[in-house]
C-alpha cells in the first residue's frame, strides 16, 4: 500500500474493528440502565406507600360522602348527632391511615344501596351482608365480621304454655305411642298368664282382668321389666327377659323427646327449623338479606322498614315469629330488656345461612385496595377485639 492509502486511512480495519464492538457495549449498557430504571419507577408506582399517596391525593381533591344506614350497634347515633359503633370505628381507622376527609349521610338500608350503586355516595356503611345480588350492582371490601340468620320467637305465658303442651303434636304423638305399646305388651301377657296367674289376675269378670293386663303393661312400659319368676308360663318368662332391653331402651327415649318438648319446643311455639315458618306468621325487615331469605323458600311474610318495628310487632302478638341477623337483634333485645321492655322475646339457638358483613363500594372504586389492606390489620388489633366484647360479651 503506498504512504498516499496510508495518509487516507490512517486507522486500521482491525481498530475500526474495536470501535465498533466499543459503541455496541456503550449502547447495551445504556439499555439495561435505561431499562432498569423504569422497572424502578414502575415498583415505585405500584407500593403500598405510592398507593396511599394516589389516594391521598385523590381524597385531597373532594370530601368524600360515607352513607350510613342505623344498625345498632354497628353503626349507632348518640344525643349529640355523633356517629358511633362497631363500623363507624373500622372507617375512622381506615380514614384516618390514609388521611380521607369525610361526612356522614344517613339513609334507609334500600336507599343507601341505591346510592352506592348510582355513586350518589363513596362509601356505604353500615351492617351491610355481602350477597350475589347486591355484587352485581356494588362492590364489597373484605368481610369485617361474620355472623348468622336468626329466628325470635315470644315466650308463652301460664296459660298460652298449658295450652300448647296438650295440643302439642308430638307431646300427642309420644302419648299415643306410649299407650299402644302399654296396650301391646298389656294384651300379650293376658293371653299368657290369666287363667294360670291368680296374682297378676286377681278379678273374677273379663273387663276387670283387661283393665287389669293394661295396668301390667302401662307399669311395664313405665318402670321397666318385672321380676321373671313373677311370670307362671315358661314363654312369659321369655318375653319378660326380651322385653327389658326394648323397655329400658323405650323409656330413655320418651324421656329424651319428652325433655325436648317441654324446652325449647314450647318455647318456640313447635319452631324447630327454618321450614317450621310456613306455618306461623313471620315478619322480616324490608330490603334485608332475612326478607330474600323467606322469599326465597316461598316462605310468606310481613315487611317492616326497621328492626324496632319488627321487634315491637313480635311482643305485641301480631306475628308469631321473625327473622333477622343474629348479632343485631340480640343485641337489640339486651339492650331493651335492661330497660324492662321485649321480657319475652327469645333468639332460638338455631343457626342458619351466614352473613359476612363489609364495607359497600362503587364499582371499580379507587379507594378499594387501600380499605382492604387497612380494614385487614385493624382487625387484627387489640382495639377491635376489645370491641367486640364490649358490644356482645362473645368475642
Amino acid at each position: 500500500m503506498s504512504n498516499k492509502t496510508l495518509k487516507l486511512f490512517p486507522l486500521s480495519i482491525r481498530s475500526i474493528s474495536r470501535l465498533l464492538k466499543l459503541f455496541l457495549a456503550l449502547t447495551y449498557l445504556c439499555y439495561g440502565i435505561s431499562s432498569s430504571l423504569a422497572a424502578q419507577e414502575q415498583t415505585a408506582a405500584n407500593s403500598p406507600q405510592t398507593m396511599q399517596a394516589t389516594v391521598t391525593n385523590e381524597a385531597n381533591k373532594k370530601e368524600l360522602i360515607i352513607g350510613t344506614y342505623l344498625c345498632p350497634p354497628f353503626v349507632m347515633q348518640d344525643q349529640f348527632g355523633e356517629y358511633t359503633g362497631l363500623s363507624v370505628l373500622l372507617w375512622q381507622q381506615i380514614a384516618e391511615k390514609l388521611q380521607l376527609p369525610y361526612r356522614f349521610q344517613n339513609y334507609p338500608l334500600k336507599e343507601l344501596l341505591q346510592a352506592v350503586a348510582n355513586k350518589e355516595v363513596d362509601i356505604g356503611l353500615s351492617c351491610l351482608s355481602i350477597t350475589p345480588e347486591r355484587e352485581e350492582i356494588i362492590d364489597f371490601s373484605h368481610s369485617f365480621y361474620e355472623t348468622h340468620l336468626a329466628i325470635v320467637v315470644k315466650s308463652a305465658g301460664y296459660f298460652d304454655t298449658f295450652k300448647s303442651i296438650i295440643t302439642n303434636r308430638h307431646l300427642l304423638t309420644i302419648i299415643g305411642i306410649f299407650f299402644t305399646a302399654a296396650a301391646l305388651v298389656g294384651g300379650l301377657y293376658y293371653l299368657l298368664e290369666h287363667r294360670v296367674n291368680d296374682k297378676l289376675y286377681s278379678m273374677r269378670s273379663r273387663p276387670a282382668q283387661l283393665i287389669e293386663g293394661f295396668i301390667l303393661g302401662l307399669l311395664f312400659i313405665t318402670k321397666g321389666p318385672f321380676n321373671y319368676y313373677e311370670f307362671k308360663t315358661l314363654t312369659g318368662r321369655v318375653l319378660t327377659v326380651c322385653l327389658a332391653v326394648f323397655t329400658t331402651l323405650f323409656i330413655a327415649s320418651i324421656t329424651a323427646v319428652l325433655a325436648s318438648t317441654f324446652t325449647v319446643g314450647l318455647i318456640s311455639n313447635d319452631i324447630k327449623s327454618p321450614h317450621d315458618l310456613v306455618n306461623v306468621s313471620t315478619g322480616a325487615k324490608t330490603a334485608s338479606t332475612s326478607s330474600q331469605f323467606l322469599t326465597r323458600h316461598s316462605i310468606v311474610h310481613r315487611q317492616y322498614d326497621t328492626v324496632p318495628d319488627m321487634l315491637d310487632a313480635l311482643d305485641r302478638g301480631e306475628i308469631d315469629a321473625i327473622v333477622g341477623d343474629d348479632a343485631i337483634v340480640k343485641y337489640r333485645i339486651k339492650m331493651a330488656k335492661e330497660k324492662g321492655k321485649y321480657e319475652k322475646l327469645n333468639v332460638l339457638p338455631y343457626q342458619f345461612e351466614k352473613q359476612n358483613y363489609g364495607i359497600a363500594l362503587t364499582e371499580k372504586s379507587p379507594y378499594e385496595e387501600s380499605i382492604n389492606r387497612e380494614l385487614l390489620q385493624f382487625r387484627q388489633s387489640n382495639e377491635w377485639r376489645n370491641s367486640l366484647l364490649e358490644y356482645f360479651k362473645i368475642k
